[in-house]
């Protein structure tokens, strides 16, 4: 299941004569635009489109201008799709590496070769299947929540200069992205390093950092800021949160003695 069992190539063409296979192919452009014709069906692609088209299905590819691609044929994959589907990759390109992973293990001979691409095939039927489902966020969004992501543990990031960079109003921007989020930038900012702050905090390695240390390092300028946010969404201080979750990991271990002992 989801076995890669073919990886290629195409440099710049503009055609691929009619053709079938009797295993499901994935076409990731990378570069140009063309068309997949199937029979009764045209579907237009551009670059950062994957094409998942099931076995037998006859189909030719065009292109006026020419187009570069890596193909990639599975057995069994994991997937709800019936008929040829295009999924659009992200912003981060995530599928896009998994393609070139996948080609250059293909044609390696490592010892852990097989693995790598069984690996690779479990991960690309996941993607598709969550980027299929998912609606896409617009491309500027998409842009907003790396770049917080990126910048989170920076207490310097200036998350309102950042907005103003771009072509579009600041309220626009904002109001795009809790639409299409869920929350405002900032909140999600804000929210983004308590929930890191937790995970230290809770952590039994967080390696003797104390909460103004791990404050700062989640980009909080101020530990009495951070104190009064941290409480403000889990109910408790950041000291009373690091004892709860001592008194945790001690019962886990207490449970894994247990265990042990059975």
């Amino acid at each position: 299941m989801n076995d890669i069992i073919y990886a290629g190539k195409h440099p710049l063409i503009r055609s691929v004569d009619k053709h079938c296979h009797s295993s499901w192919e994935f076409i990731y452009c990378t570069g140009g635009t063309g068309d997949l014709v199937f029979e009764g069906l045209t579907i237009p692609y551009s670059k950062g489109d994957i094409a998942v088209i099931p076995p037998m299905i006859p189909h030719s590819n065009i292109s006026s201008d020419g187009f570069t691609n890596i193909h990639i044929n599975m057995l069994d994959p994991t997937l709800t799709i019936k008929s040829p589907t295009i999924v659009k990759d992200d912003s981060n390109q995530f599928i896009l590496a998994v393609f070139e992973a996948a080609f250059f293990h293909f044609y390696t001979n490592r010892p852990e070769k097989t693995a790598f691409l069984s690996n690779y095939g479990n991960l690309l039927s996941t993607y598709l299947t969550a980027f299929q489902t998912t609606q896409p966020h617009s491309h500027v969004i998409d842009e907003i929540e790396n770049n917080i992501i990126r910048n989170y543990a920076d207490p310097n990031f200036e998350l309102d200069i950042y907005l103003r960079s771009f072509p579009f109003s600041y309220d626009y921007l904002r109001k795009l992205f809790k639409k299409e989020i869920g929350v405002t930038p900032h909140k999600y900012l804000n929210d983004k390093r308590l929930q890191i702050a937790a995970e230290s905090l809770s952590s039994s390695c967080n390696d003797g950092y104390n909460i103004a240390e791990i404050a700062r390092q989640c980009g909080f300028r101020e530990p009495l800021y951070f104190s009064r946010m941290f409480k403000k969404k889990y109910g408790v201080a950041p000291r009373n949160y690091i004892a709860r979750g001592a008194s945790r990991t001690a019962g886990e271990e207490m449970d894994d003695v247990k265990i042990l002992m059975d």
